[in-house]
């Protein structure tokens, strides 16, 4: 490889000086403070503190050469690296012969040339997904032992075979439309990154098994993560039980877009007593994919551009729905909600980010430009909401959040 030095202007700029070195001294203490009573029963919030103070020490320690290197070459051998396993069945392999293994003979398990398997644990190990023993000897890490979980594991076929095109690409196509905000799902960096006329979602379905990869994908960002119903996130009690019209046939939630229905699931085992009916919408293809529900939720088969056959329900629900859409597409979603809802009595509860002015967590940003270049849509400020649902005939009642980096509840009425 033939490496220039390049132009390195302007002259005060060192590519091979600490990034930022005055910090370091005082982020080493916060560290410090932080871990001195660090262990497994350390509260979530000083774990992410943590977290966010070790990012920031590597980011301040480490040199613009070294930052441009493990963007250009490290983290994207990692994810191939990763996604072989998942494809090959590495990780599955492993998970049934716990214990220190030599990549070669992994290969031969998994026919695959012995010198291709090596490498590739040699960067996973070099990045410290792994744990090196000796010569081709490695122990997995937590991290490598939770791939072999689905929700993890297969979540990375369908970002490298499914998503990263686009992302790659989006440069080339904001260049040919004079670097215009993209708004149709179906003319936009996607299609032409993997030249089609279908929107992500059909492309994944259409590109098996990209689509149920994306399913468990998804499971996996849910992890972990707090959710709107747990106690001191939104008042459940106070804003939709009480009021609540209790009438024979009367709905609680309407979930639009549920899914197989988890998010109501996960609703009726933390609020069992709650009156009213539970119903969760989806296309008839997924609410086919249903195979247990429990028999408080009912199952309905729904297009949300059609009209909502649920009328003057306590609470018209959908979770991660409307970041897909660009504006425009939401207006149209949201008309047949506001038809619905009752004057005073229904609201309309958005389980999705919102991202702050200053200080936004990476997690929602990079959502955002996931949602950018695979769907020309955003997740959205609390200004872009307000512009949106106003438009739509709502105004917002409250945003309730949990912390940085999690989806916030925001409840509506109609204006």
């Amino acid at each position: 490889m033939t490496v220039s030095n390049g132009d390195a202007k302007p002259a005060e700029v060192s590519v091979t000086s600490v990034t930022d070195a005055a910090a370091v001294p005082s982020l080493i203490k916060q560290i410090s403070a932080l871990g001195d009573n660090f262990g497994e029963n350390t509260s979530d919030e000083t774990r992410l503190s943590l977290c966010l103070k070790a990012r920031a020490l590597w980011k301040a320690l480490e040199t613009p050469r070294e930052t441009m290197i493990r963007h250009c070459w490290g983290q994207p051998a990692a994810m191939c690296a990763l996604t072989v396993g998942t494809e090959k069945g590495i990780w599955e392999y492993l998970a049934e012969h716990p214990g220190p293994f030599k990549a070669a003979e992994v290969a031969k398990a998994k026919e695959i040339d012995p010198p291709i398997l090596c490498r590739l644990m040699k960067h996973l190990a070099a990045m410290g997904y792994l744990k090196e023993l000796g010569p081709d000897t490695y122990e997995r890490t937590n991290f490598t032992k939770a791939m072999a979980v689905p929700i993890i594991g297969q979540s990375y076929p369908p970002i490298s075979g499914g998503c990263n095109a686009a992302l790659d690409q989006f440069s080339k196509w904001a260049h040919k439309t004079g670097w215009k905000t993209p708004n149709s799902i179906s003319d936009g960096p996607y299609q032409m990154a993997f030249n089609t006329e279908l929107n992500f979602f059909q492309w994944l379905q259409a590109n098996p098994p990209y689509g149920q990869q994306f399913n468990y994908h998804m499971g996996g960002y849910h992890q972990g993560r707090p959710s709107w119903m747990d106690p001191g996130f939104y008042p459940v009690e106070e804003n939709l039980v009480k009021g609540f019209d209790n009438a024979e046939g009367s709905a609680l939630i309407v979930d639009i877009g549920g899914s197989i229905g988890h998010d109501l699931e996960e609703f009726y085992k933390k609020h069992p007593n709650v009156p009213g009916r539970l119903i969760n919408q989806d296309l008839p293809i997924v609410i086919g994919q249903i195979e247990k529900l429990d028999d408080r939720i009912e199952p309905m088969s729904y297009d949300f551009y059609t009209e909502q056959p649920i009328k003057g329900a306590r609470a018209y629900f959908m979770h991660s729905v409307l970041h897909d859409w660009p504006d425009e597409t939401c207006l149209q979603i949201l008309s047949n909600i506001t038809a619905a809802m009752k004057p005073g009595y229904s609201k309309l509860l958005i389980n999705e980010n919102v991202i702050p002015d200053t200080g936004a967590h990476w997690e929602t940003t990079g959502l955002d430009i996931m949602m950018l270049t695979l769907l020309s849509s955003r997740e959205r400020t609390r200004e872009n909401w307000e512009d949106l649902l106003s438009k739509g005939g709502l105004k917002i009642s409250g945003i309730y959040s949990s912390r940085e980096g999690a989806e916030s509840l925001i409840e509506c009425e109609l204006a």
